[in-house]
């Protein structure tokens, strides 16, 4: 077990120093945290040579090669709002988060940041020059949040919605992945059969001579082994492919192509149901926690209209906009457009003139990312039933080519 020696805040945003045994200045931090001091340094005391400079050079080039993912901003989130709640400075509490981040890239942002800061300039504004991590939304709640001088409040529902929102991506990606799965595993077994399989077995067949003798169910399985492992084949399928690919993500970035596409996932056998209320749930839940955390109705909306995920239900959106620049309602536009459940629409109704509009749109979205996750269940259920059918219906194929000739073998010998 190694010592560390730390500085830090504690709750009261009192500095504090000192040492502690850990295992690693992770598990230090760890300790720290939970006697209630928030480490800005943890340092091994470490006898001899210190570190040679190769080691910097690797997390330089380590830095670039990062992802910041949405849980890394919720975590980051919910430990910036513990500390700005235990009423430490924003200056001090930013260094702290600088301290604890794991990733380099992550550290060196909010270095950035808490430069700035120092400088006084807002955290939104600090915030606003790295929009590909904390986007619109994300520094619009903050600015609500630093004018209110609730920004500790806001900061905590910003962790909520980001948890939500996270959760919402493990569902989708925990939906797909078992259909994906199955795919690989029987690409591979198909390759494995078409390989090595399929070209001893045809070899029996030609030195016995009878191959023209052969049922055309075997042909055909033959012909597709030759055509899949003949290589200027398979550059062309793989040159096909990639050009399909190429070719609708050129479409999907036209205007055209996008509304289509986008109304097309709305509609869509089996997965446009799951979209819809993907959608649906992240318009409620969105807007809710912008207009709580005091955004401006209308700026509320053009937010939503960037981050819904969605040209059909963006219009939709843009369209309410229009009608409360007008003195009308959110609500009737959203229920002409078509596109958002009546559910949906009656509750944001209800919640306009009682009032309690951030209120119904917050139970709207309780319920819809409920349904989301039922539907995303049902979807994987049925899934992998039809799944395995797919892939036991082609070795069933590939199988029955194989033995139908061995059935008269005796008749192929003569």
């Amino acid at each position: 077990m190694a010592v560390f020696e730390y500085k830090g805040l504690d709750g009261g945003g009192q500095a504090v120093a000192g040492i502690i045994d850990a295992d690693s200045a992770k598990a230090a931090r760890t300790r720290l945290r939970k006697q209630g001091v928030f480490p800005t340094e943890v340092n091994e005391q470490v006898e001899g040579a210190t570190r040679g400079s190769g080691l910097s050079i690797e997390i330089d080039v380590a830095k670039y090669f990062q992802f910041i993912s949405a849980r890394d901003i919720s975590v980051l989130t919910t430990q910036l709002s513990t500390l700005v709640g235990a009423h430490v400075p924003l200056a001090p509490a930013l260094a702290a988060l600088v301290e604890q981040a794991e990733k380099e890239k992550l550290k060196v942002i909010l270095t950035k940041i808490k430069e700035k800061v120092n400088e006084g300039i807002p955290l939104a504004d600090a915030m606003k020059d790295h929009p590909g991590v904390f986007g619109e939304l994300y520094v619009e709640m903050v600015r609500a949040g630093e004018k209110s001088g609730a920004l500790a409040e806001v900061l905590k529902r910003l962790s909520k919605y980001g948890e939500s929102q996270v959760k919402l991506q493990g569902q989708i990606i925990g939906a797909m992945a078992y259909p994906i799965l199955m795919t690989v595993v029987g690409t591979l077994m198909l390759m494995a059969l078409f390989l090595f399989v399929l070209p001893r077995v045809r070899g029996l067949f030609e030195q016995l001579g009878g191959e023209d003798q052969l049922p055309l169910i075997t042909r055909v399985v033959f012909f597709l082994g030759d055509s899949l492992t003949t290589w200027w084949v398979v550059a062309l399928f793989v040159t096909a492919f990639f050009s399909l690919i190429f070719g609708f993500r050129r479409w999907v970035k036209t205007e055209n192509g996008r509304a289509r596409w986008d109304r097309f996932k709305l509609r869509m056998p089996v997965f446009g149901k799951m979209n819809r209320l993907i959608a649906v749930s992240r318009f409620c839940r969105t807007l809710s926690t912008l207009l709580v955390s005091g955004v401006p109705l209308l700026g509320a909306l053009a937010i939503v209209e960037k981050v819904v995920g969605n040209t059909v239900l963006a219009a939709a959106i843009s369209n309410a906009a229009h009608n409360i620049r007008e003195g009308q309602s959110i609500a009737a536009p959203l229920k002409q457009s078509g596109e958002f459940p009546p559910l949906v629409t009656h509750m944001i109704a209800i919640g306009e003139k009682t009032g309690e509009l951030e209120s119904m749109l917050t139970n709207v979205a309780d319920a819809y990312e409920e349904q989301v996750e039922a539907t995303m269940s049902a979807v994987t259920s049925l899934l992998a039933p039809v799944m395995i059918m797919l892939m036991g219906g082609v070795l069933f194929f590939i199988a029955l080519g194989l033995l139908l000739p061995m059935a008269n073998l005796s008749q192929m010998i003569r």
